[in-house]
């Protein structure tokens, strides 16, 4: 495993740079990174700071400043030192401008400003929260998605993370021998999908469960055969219903969320087919 030190400099939250940095450095088998994570840098003295890391264990810098006396100063002690010192977004707003014909702000933490967007962000996530596992269905018909699935499908935190994407996300879980809400037959606004996934990888995940609850094995919780007529009676009841299904067995909750952005975005676009969608 080769170690390198990765310094990531943020005039804001760090959030993009840390995502860029990671979706980088993943493609690279036995790299492993020693983060030094430097955000809201904005004076002088905080970029002091910095250099200082920076001598101190010389690697690869990637930065995100907006202010053009700081970046020279990086750049200049990088120049320096003889690492190599990467402006990361650069290259995305030099196109911008260029295609726009108009000149960026260079405002730092411009994304995390308190507007519209952010309290629709926030207000999102209340939905998401009062919404979990069935809550609160007098209201389903406010909601952009509602999630249907058996348990331990990843229902909970693919809603938290399209809450954070601005989306009001519901979930109501599949309990065999319960009925589902009578709300639902009333929707016509929220995007309805059913989540499945595969039986043994379903069995290994609530066993795991149980152990953490420091309950017995033998549950029909956890029982094969039941968690693979679960998942079978849950499919029959998505193709009866029409939902377009996602098998988030091998997807994480990120590439989960984004095809269900997508199915919005082609809903929206009229190009949704439901019956095209069984993954």
């Amino acid at each position: 495993m080769k170690e390198f030190h990765l310094h990531l400099v943020s005039d804001a939250t760090g959030e993009t740079i840390n995502s860029v940095a990671r979706a980088c450095v993943i493609q690279f088998d036995d790299v492993r990174p020693i983060e030094h994570f430097w955000n809201l840098v904005r004076t002088d003295r905080q970029l002091d700071l910095v250099l200082e890391g920076i001598r101190d264990n010389h690697g690869l810098v990637m930065f995100t400043l907006v202010d053009e006396t700081l970046r020279r100063r990086l750049q200049d002690f990088c120049r320096e030192m003889q690492v190599p010192c990467i402006p990361v977004l650069d290259p995305l707003i030099n196109a911008l401008a260029a295609f726009l014909g108009v000149e960026s702000q260079r405002q730092p933490g411009r994304q995390h400003v308190l507007d519209a967007e952010y309290f629709s962000r926030i207000d999102a996530v209340d939905f998401a929260l009062s919404h979990d596992d069935g809550q609160s269905n007098w209201d389903l018909h406010e909601a952009d998605v509602v999630l249907i699935g058996v348990s331990r499908s990843s229902k909970t935190p693919t809603c938290i993370y399209l809450a954070n994407r601005g989306i009001k996300a519901a979930n109501i879980p599949l309990v065999p021998g319960s009925p589902l809400p009578a709300e639902l037959d009333l929707l016509t606004r929220p995007l309805i999908v059913g989540l499945t996934k595969d039986p043994d990888r379903l069995v290994q995940i609530r066993r795991n469960r149980l152990k953490l609850l420091n309950q017995g094995e033998g549950s029909s919780y956890a029982d094969p055969e039941l968690v693979r007529a679960e998942v079978q009676e849950a499919r029959r009841l998505f193709s009866r219903r029409g939902w377009p299904v996602i098998d988030v067995s091998r997807r994480s909750i990120e590439e989960t969320a984004a095809e269900i952005m997508m199915l919005l975005a082609r809903r929206q676009s009229g190009n949704f087919s439901p019956e095209g969608k069984k993954n």
